[in-house]
């Protein structure tokens, strides 16, 4: 779940030296900065509840996911893609608040990762716009058959057996959630492809040393 990168026109000439410094990478005419990699780990660790690692691979790893989310902004912004509401990260907010005893510890858990809650639902919510536009753009293209699921099945049980799982459930008590596991895993696919197809179409530039 990662925050919005901004769009932005990259004038290098113009801009003054503290804003160059924290230009991580470039994604087209699209920046990520070394702050909003730094804020992905951060809450990407807070959901977790995990300590965020600030190493150079974990950033280069939070970088990675990034440069994605950016090919998948530019291609929203080319469609005219109709984001959601704000509002509508309110429900995921709410549930992530209600893993804490009471508000104040909450802010109290957010204050300690060094992020506001502004940040948090800002980046809930590009997260379900991100699961929105993918579904909406990738599943169409992905269509599963009965021998399929079968066949997807018959893996999951050799799994099972190997995991010493003793009561494994039938094919009609498990085909719902082999379609939906098999589904998933082929959107996955389509759009991985799409992302290598369009990494090759727009120009990525890391700052050196950014990430040492």
């Amino acid at each position: 779940m990662l925050r919005l990168v901004a769009v932005a026109v990259c004038v290098t000439l113009t801009l003054p030296a503290d804003i160059i410094d924290r230009i991580a990478v470039s994604v087209g005419t699209q920046v990520i900065t070394t702050d909003q990699v730094n804020d992905d780990i951060r809450i990407a660790a807070f959901l977790a509840h995990e300590q965020p690692k600030l190493t150079p691979d974990e950033k280069k790893k939070a970088a990675e996911r990034l440069i994605e989310q950016a090919l998948i902004k530019r291609e929203m912004d080319l469609t005219h893609y109709p984001v959601p509401d704000l509002s509508e990260a309110d429900p995921l907010m709410q549930k992530v608040q209600a893993e804490y005893p009471d508000r104040q510890s909450f802010l109290n858990a957010l204050a300690r990762y060094d992020i506001t809650e502004d940040d948090l639902r800002r980046h809930l919510w590009w997260q379900l716009t991100l699961l929105k536009f993918t579904d909406e753009r990738f599943r169409p293209a992905v269509q599963v058959t009965t021998a399929e699921i079968r066949q997807y099945y018959r893996q999951q049980v050799d799994k099972w057996q190997e995991q010493g799982v003793k009561q494994i459930p039938s094919f009609e008590e498990s085909r719902e959630a082999m379609e939906k596991a098999l589904t998933e895993e082929r959107v996955n696919q389509v759009m991985d492809r799409w992302l290598g197809d369009a990494r090759t179409q727009i120009d990525i530039r890391f700052r050196n040393g950014v990430f040492q």
